[in-house]
């Protein structure tokens, strides 16, 4: 794995492509995000995020089959690859050593 760094929206985006597997689209991740995070998230920003996470090598996409419903177009669909796994793990490690340097603070309550 290389040293490189995601930002927060790279890493959420990547988070759902892992979460949603066989069925992580544009569309897709757009709805997951809106629902487990509450982020209003824009399709054209999450698309450019999808290829430079493919562009890294996080993420690999293929073309799903037509369907009626989107007029016989076709899904990109989005697959975490085995680096994108490792940086996720990487950066959720990484967060997990700051976290234990964090104070435990009491709470008084009046």
């Amino acid at each position: 794995m290389s040293k490189e760094f995601l930002g927060e929206f790279e890493e959420l985006v990547l988070t759902m492509v892992g979460i949603l597997q066989e069925d992580a689209y544009g569309n897709a991740i757009v709805s997951e995000i809106k629902d487990r995070v509450g982020r209003d998230v824009n399709l054209s920003a999450v698309h450019v995020t999808l290829y430079r996470l493919e562009d890294k090598g996080l993420v690999k996409s293929s073309m799903g089959g037509a369907t009626n419903a989107r007029g016989g177009r076709r899904k990109r669909i989005f697959q975490i690859t085995n680096a994108g796994m490792a940086m996720l793990r990487a950066m959720k490690e990484a967060r997990m050593d700051l976290w234990k340097l964090v104070p435990q603070l009491k709470i008084v309550l009046s």
